[in-house]
């Protein structure tokens, strides 16, 4: 789905990485060329996504051998919501 702005120029809705107030996925619709505020804060929240993703990797990759089975819970719970929002993003970016 694509709409057209005011200029007459054709944007397709990108997915925020959070959610609205139904629960269901929030979009924007802006110019990649002069993001507003709402992309750009999509975009820090994004860059902080894929840092956590990084620190939560390292972590499992040292501690993995070492943990029991609780704590190895928690980090497929924890690997699986990161896991998730990398690929979103991704998702996003390959189009």
């Amino acid at each position: 789905m694509r709409f057209e702005s005011a200029s007459g120029e054709s944007h397709e809705p990108c997915r925020l990485p959070w959610c609205g107030t139904d629960g269901k996925p929030a979009y924007v619709i802006a110019d990649p060329a002069r993001p507003g505020p709402v992309s750009r804060r999509a975009d820090a929240m994004e860059v902080a996504q894929l840092e956590m993703a990084a620190v939560l990797l390292e972590h499992a990759r040292e501690l993995a051998g070492e943990m029991g089975s609780e704590e190895l819970r928690y980090l497929v719970t924890e690997l699986t919501r990161t896991l998730t929002d990398v690929l979103r993003i991704a998702s996003r970016v390959r189009s």
